[in-house]
């Protein structure tokens, strides 16, 4: 039997359903590494906005040629805490490589997913060094550090990406696979594109008011316009319209998957979807008359990643039915929802084995 993330279904003996029990420990290992990895994010964010990147100088992985900070200033203890914790994430993402090699069936697809983990987790270290060794940190304003961090913010979302899909699938989530799945693949995508290109132009923005801060709404408005600012100023201005767009598509996809019978896991990811699309927007626009203050910068980061991986966990639970609309289950057996409920007539997904969800196979137990 596979080990679920909750109540969940899975293929039993002859033609019924049953359920799965309660998660493993690796499975909540999982879980916690994509949540301290959420955490290093934040931190990283905090190290920008306050100014700190070049609390260690440019060198790297030393902190300014030595490994422990001599009577660090305060730039340099943030610096170096960052470093700290990205270096712990590091470690707890090798952990889940080893987990999930040991613990899972060959071609279980949450050993790729944690090989996939890793292959980001590199890129952030590399992403992050960049940014010190080449001293696009602190007061610079060059393009430059636009387009490293934009790299840096794709990698990082890519990188929560597949920590939520290895913790979704060792813990018995269903296999998924875009092939076959019609224009939902395609609206997923775009979605997932929305948001990347979102979180890109958020970031941006924040770069501008980090280092170009305005006094009053009014004097950051006619910045915007101003042919004189800084690009980094003109470009803020794309931002919003980028996220309600990126947003509105997500939303009503979550709104359609709402609206149909795919199982309680799907209803849930389309809840959370669409109650952090709403959330966002709110923070968003609080950020924006308040003069982004480094806390609501922190929050409404927050709340783009919970929404990027509530998405991300949408599209892989809905895409692993068969169809979309769900066709009706076979014959249940007495642990089966009863007939005429919506898990009833939501078919049961394969677990996870690949992202194709004709296998089979199932982490064993810690």
């Amino acid at each position: 039997m596979g080990e679920g993330t909750g109540v969940r279904f899975r293929e039993g003996g002859g033609s019924g359903v049953a359920y799965d029990p309660p998660m493993t420990r690796f499975t909540r290992y999982a879980w916690l590494t994509l949540a301290f990895n959420v955490l290093v994010v934040l931190w990283g964010a905090i190290v920008r906005a306050t100014g700190s990147g070049a609390g260690c100088g440019s060198h790297w992985p030393l902190c300014n040629g030595v490994v422990i900070p001599q009577s660090p200033r305060i730039e340099t203890v943030i610096e170096f805490s960052h470093r700290l914790t990205s270096g712990i994430a590091l470690l707890l993402v090798v952990g889940l490589v080893v987990g999930a090699f040991r613990l899972l069936p060959r071609g279980h697809a949450g050993r790729k997913a944690a090989v996939w983990s890793m292959f980001f987790m590199v890129g952030e270290a590399a992403l992050g060094a960049a940014l010190v060794k080449y001293r696009l940190v602190a007061d610079n304003p060059s393009m430059n550090r636009a387009a490293v961090m934009s790299a840096h913010l794709i990698n990082t979302f890519l990188l929560l990406a597949a920590l939520a899909l290895t913790a979704y699938l060792v813990g018995g989530g269903p296999a998924f696979r875009l092939r076959g799945r019609g224009w939902w693949s395609g609206a997923f995508l775009a979605g997932l594109l929305g948001l990347l290109v979102s979180g890109v132009s958020g970031a941006t923005a924040a770069l501008g008011d980090t280092l170009f801060p305005s006094q009053t709404l009014d004097q950051a408005l006619r910045q915007d316009v101003s042919p004189t600012a800084h690009l980094l100023i003109r470009l803020r201005v794309l931002h919003p319209a980028i996220a309600i767009a990126s947003g509105l598509l997500a939303l009503v996809l979550a709104m359609r998957l709402l609206k149909m019978t795919l199982g309680p896991e799907t209803r849930r990811f389309a809840g959370w979807t669409a109650g952090l699309v709403f959330t966002q927007v709110l923070a968003g626009t609080v950020n924006v008359l308040l003069l982004a203050p480094v806390w609501l910068q922190i929050v409404h980061l927050l709340v783009a990643d919970l929404l990027w991986i509530a998405f991300v966990l949408l599209g892989a639970s809905a895409l692993a039915y068969p169809g979309l609309p769900p066709l009706p289950l076979p014959a249940a057996n007495s642990l089966a929802p009863a007939a005429g409920s919506p898990e009833a007539r939501a078919p049961a997904p394969s677990r996870a084995s690949s992202f194709n969800p004709s296998s089979s196979g199932s982490p064993r137990p810690s």
